[in-house]
């Protein structure tokens, strides 16, 4: 593959040929930085773990160098922690054991212009070559720019794309605002209690954040136990650790849907439950 920046890069842990490695692919996380996959698409991740039949790969989009950087990282350059950051994604990629780990080393900036085509193009060829069941990304409703401007790509690449290459699901992850406010009949509970010293160790991998001053690492095992204590009130928890999605196939099923009116279609009816519940006591 020929990707628009020059240290772009594709990574196989376990240096299967290209062609064999991606087109075994049946879940894929896509995210913005290094570490967003193994905070918001841990399900698929230990989904496949260790499956002959299942296989996790990884889009990261950006390089990573606008990182807070303080303590051992004070004095690196953005160069330096761009170097930093894609070392810490390939070793999660390895000790994930993923089928395949894309780094396409965009800069903030284009990601976010709707007008730079590079991204989606780049996408369109991994989905091409892979055709994943289940996709992973940032949900519509996250407060980070970048974040949403990856969702935009996810989006406008799939519905390019001819529908061999659609997933069976395509959802919208937690990380930079989480989804507990969505209509319990519309959130998409993922059971992420497996395998936790897994989600541990990779989630402690980029210590690049961590010494930054970020403790993501807690931050994202705090959510997850939340999530699982307060999702239902009147059962006892099934499980011990929830991330919670928003399904976003229905934007692949019907093209014409709008993404922005989707989303606050999802928000108006959130905001319609409040009104039917506090009302009446007033």
């Amino acid at each position: 593959m020929t990707f628009d920046q020059e240290k772009a890069q594709l990574f196989i842990p376990d240096s299967t040929a290209e062609a064999e490695a991606l087109v075994r692919t049946t879940h894929m996380g896509i995210g913005a930085h290094q570490d967003d996959l193994e905070f918001m698409a841990y399900h698929g991740i230990v989904a496949c773990y260790d499956k002959a039949d299942r296989w996790f790969t990884g889009v990261t989009f950006t390089n990573g160098a606008g990182s807070s950087r303080t303590g051992v990282f004070a004095e690196h350059t953005d160069e330096q922690m761009q170097d930093v950051r894609r070392d810490e994604q390939n070793e999660a990629a390895t000790i994930g054991r993923y089928a395949a780990q894309f780094q396409l080393d965009f800069p903030s900036s284009p990601m976010k212009d709707p007008a730079h085509g590079a991204p989606q193009a780049d996408l369109e060829q991994i989905l091409r070559a892979t055709k994943p069941e289940v996709i992973y990304t940032h949900n519509p409703a996250d407060k980070h720019p970048t974040h949403l401007a990856v969702t935009a790509s996810v989006i406008k690449a799939l519905r390019a794309l001819p529908a061999e290459c659609h997933p069976n699901q395509l959802l919208g992850c937690e990380v930079w605002r989480d989804l507990d406010w969505l209509s319990d009949s519309e959130k998409v509970p993922l059971d992420v209690s497996t395998n936790l010293e897994l989600a541990t160790t990779l989630a402690g991998l980029f210590a690049s954040q961590i010494a930054g001053g970020k403790r993501y690492d807690l931050a994202v095992e705090g959510r997850r136990r939340a999530n699982a204590t307060f999702f239902d009130s009147h059962s006892i928890d099934e499980a011990s650790h929830l991330a919670f999605a928003i399904d976003l196939t229905p934007l692949l099923a019907d093209p014409t849907l709008d993404p922005v009116e989707f989303t606050l279609g999802h928000i108006d009816r959130f905001r319609t439950s409040v009104q039917e519940a506090f009302s009446p006591f007033f």
